[in-house]
């Protein structure tokens, strides 16, 4: 079963501020951030809640309609696009999370969220709360964000407290993010834009009802798409950065080939058949790793509309499928950086920073090689945590 996106608001309200986020890339690069101006209009067409639930005035959409506007958007700028997947896909906290918590964060149509999954923090059980101190790394658009989230290990009378299989317990602790300490660590290769610098939090004291866990919680919102895998969810966002960040170097490289020519030669690079042959090569590769990341997501969705669980095995592809779409994505990348040779190494050619920003999506944890071996464990049968698929 699949999703059209025809009329799907957000997307249709973003359009008219693709051409400004195409002509704001380098001074994003240049800031290290998504200007506050930006992303307040952004806010105003919806992505951000996108996966926000409907109690709360969002949309509550698909993952085909979620994938298909931070393709567009990333199809003009990697950067911006990744700050709407980190801001919708945290919106994720707000059916997990007890309904007067949510509804303090959520009510507002311009509430941007963000943070960190990876348990960088403590909180130690205090009352009904936990007292929270901790310093995250890739805090992507905290500085436009009114709350923030930091993944915590809980403790309780000195010890680690561990779930039922031994893992350590995490949970995602929400604060606001004026109680949090921004700290200037974004100097980087790829996704520059991003501003995903440190935050971090001292002493703080976070009620029980503004923490959640994606592993080991149950959804309080019985929407499909919150039946659909978490962190299937999150790679998705992830691809769809790099789905139409490489569309973007595609498109990027037509318009340099049809004027460029090489020296001593008085033909354009689209008039060479090397080029014209390992064009048409990325071209296919991009709609093939498309068309099966697609597949993937029509497959899980309908599995989420049925009343039993989705099982591990359609969990595991649809994972495939992203981790295949990103590193596919940063290949083609790679190939038209080469073909667009020395014009392409200026920080003028969007070649260049197509190039960067396809490799640094390479490197999120739920796509980066290491989920091949994940994969690659399931499929041979062997004992394996299958939790954060």
């Amino acid at each position: 079963m699949t999703d059209t996106l025809d009329g799907f608001a957000p997307l249709v309200a973003i359009q008219p501020l693709l051409a400004e986020l195409a002509a704001r890339a380098a001074e994003m690069e240049e800031a290290r951030r998504l200007p506050a101006d930006l992303a307040r209009k952004m806010a105003e067409t919806g992505v951000f809640r996108m996966v926000t639930p409907k109690r709360y005035g969002g949309f509550e959409a698909s993952p085909r309609q979620i994938v298909g506007t931070i393709e567009a958007i990333s199809a003009v700028n990697a950067s911006a696009g990744w700050c709407t997947m980190i801001a919708a896909t945290t919106a994720l906290n707000a059916a997990y999370m007890a309904p007067d918590a949510a509804a303090e964060i959520y009510a507002d149509p311009l509430t941007i969220t963000g943070g960190v999954f990876a348990p960088m923090g403590k909180a130690i059980v205090e009352g009904d709360g936990y007292r929270v101190s901790g310093r995250w790394q890739w805090g992507s658009g905290s500085a436009n964000c009114s709350w923030l989230c930091g993944g915590c290990t809980v403790w309780e009378n000195g010890e680690m407290k561990r779930l039922a299989s031994g893992a350590p317990e995490m949970r995602m602790m929400v604060f606001p993010a004026s109680d949090a300490s921004l700290h200037d660590t974004w100097h980087v290769m790829g996704l520059k834009g991003t501003g995903s610098g440190d935050f971090e939090v001292r002493d703080m004291f976070v009620p029980r009802g503004r923490s959640v866990s994606l592993i080991s919680d149950a959804p309080r919102e019985q929407g499909r798409l919150f039946k659909f895998p978490s962190f299937g969810l999150l790679a998705l966002g992830v691809s769809a950065v790099a789905l139409g960040n490489c569309r973007g170097a595609l498109d990027a490289f037509v318009a340099l080939a049809t004027v460029k020519k090489s020296q001593g030669s008085a033909k354009t690079l689209a008039e060479r058949q090397t080029v014209q042959a390992a064009y048409a090569d990325g071209e296919a590769k991009w709609r093939a790793a498309r068309a099966y990341l697609m597949a993937e997501i029509d497959r899980v969705w309908e599995i989420a509309g049925r009343p039993k669980p989705i099982p591990v095995e359609a969990r595991t592809d649809l994972r495939l499928a992203c981790t295949h779409m990103t590193r596919t994505g940063a290949d083609i990348c790679r190939t038209l950086y080469d073909l667009g040779g020395g014009s392409a190494l200026f920080e003028s050619s969007d070649l260049q920073r197509r190039f960067r920003d396809a490799h640094a999506i390479t490197q999120h944890i739920v796509t980066a090689p290491a989920t091949y071996e994940l994969i690659g464990r399931i499929r041979f049968g062997l004992p394996t945590d299958a939790g954060m698929l």
